[in-house]
């Protein structure tokens, strides 16, 4: 049988096949591979095991989840205020797993300055995003919300506090997901979700409620790399003197000859996620980076390879034994 896991909670893999759902285990022969298992993730499974993982169309490693449609990166015009840094943080992270994202800005019934308006378009709109404006208090752009997310299997993505859980309650009030309030203090809210699972809000849309994206840094990946995570920086880097240019003060920069048109919040944002970028390369240079190879194919099929290391020691009890048996 074949079906979408829709939630995962401690060992259990919560399975639905479009008609039931079933609740299922992991064999051993998957563990053994260390295949990891997302929510998300198409499966073949078959008297309460999951026997095989179907190939994904895409995924996201933190919070763990694969074939997405869409990533819609949540973010309050007020209360918290808008934090531009840690929008293009998301956008950067929905570029680096090549997902389709949309832009909402929520609480548009606070009083807000609207000159962030103008400044949105100029620096999001130039760049192809769509971008919707809601009020889940006052059910203000709900309806354009709703035909966003029409069809389509979407990740709610933003701070703590932005209205996420809200916006899928205007949307079906049956929901009723969880909700706190911004802090005074800190201008923060609370995580109300423990774990990922993918909700039905309607016939036609689910989305996936997560834990959040609040620890996105990037250091996985080398600071050269960082720069096709933005668009606006990207399509200038082909003509620079340097193909490891990182675009800070190099000479023959063709990135730093065209600053201008730049939009400088985006730059700021570029040369923070480079120096998270400089702390992973540090560490792979002193790192082996060789990993071995977990699955074998035998007749078309995968499965669990056993390590060389394994092996040996398996030979060695075994001599062992018969050592034993012999002095016996």
């Amino acid at each position: 049988m074949e079906g979408q896991i829709y939630k995962i909670h401690s060992d259990f893999y919560y399975v639905d096949d479009g008609t039931n759902t079933y609740e299922c285990k992991v064999r051993e022969v998957l563990k053994k591979q260390k295949e990891k298992i997302y929510v998300g993730d198409f499966v073949e499974f078959d008297s309460g095991f999951i026997t095989g993982i179907i190939p994904r169309k895409n995924y996201i490693s933190r919070p763990s989840v694969a074939n997405i449609d869409q990533i819609i990166i949540v973010s309050a015009l007020k209360e918290p205020d808008l934090d531009l840094n840690q929008l293009n943080r998301y956008i950067a992270l929905a570029k680096y797993y090549n997902i389709p994202t949309v832009l909402c800005f929520n609480k548009e019934d606070l009083k807000w300055d609207r000159h962030l308006s103008h400044k949105i378009k100029s620096i999001y709109d130039k760049l192809g995003y769509k971008i919707a404006y809601t009020s889940a208090t006052e059910h203000k752009g709900i309806k354009n919300f709703e035909k966003i997310l029409e069809g389509k299997t979407s990740v709610l993505c933003g701070n703590s506090g932005v209205g996420k859980s809200s916006l899928v309650n205007a949307i079906n009030p049956e929901m009723n997901l969880q909700t706190k309030q911004v802090s005074e203090k800190t201008q923060r809210g609370t995580h109300t979700t423990r774990h990922c699972e993918i909700i039905k809000i309607n016939k036609f849309s689910r989305i996936v409620d997560t834990p959040g994206f609040s620890n996105v840094k990037f250091d996985f990946l080398l600071p050269a790399d960082v720069d096709l995570l933005f668009d606006d920086i990207a399509v200038y880097r082909g003509k620079c003197k340097y193909s490891d240019c990182l675009h800070i003060n190099e000479n023959g920069c063709n990135v730093l000859a065209n600053i201008q048109d730049i939009d400088p919040t985006r730059y700021e944002s570029y040369l923070y996620f480079v120096e998270e970028a400089k702390t992973y390369k540090e560490r792979i240079k002193y790192e082996g980076k060789k990993e071995e190879n977990l699955k074998k194919t035998v007749h078309n099929k995968q499965i669990a390879k056993i390590s060389g290391k394994k092996r040996k020691s398996a030979r060695n009890t075994l001599k062992q034994k018969i050592y034993s048996e012999i002095d016996e």
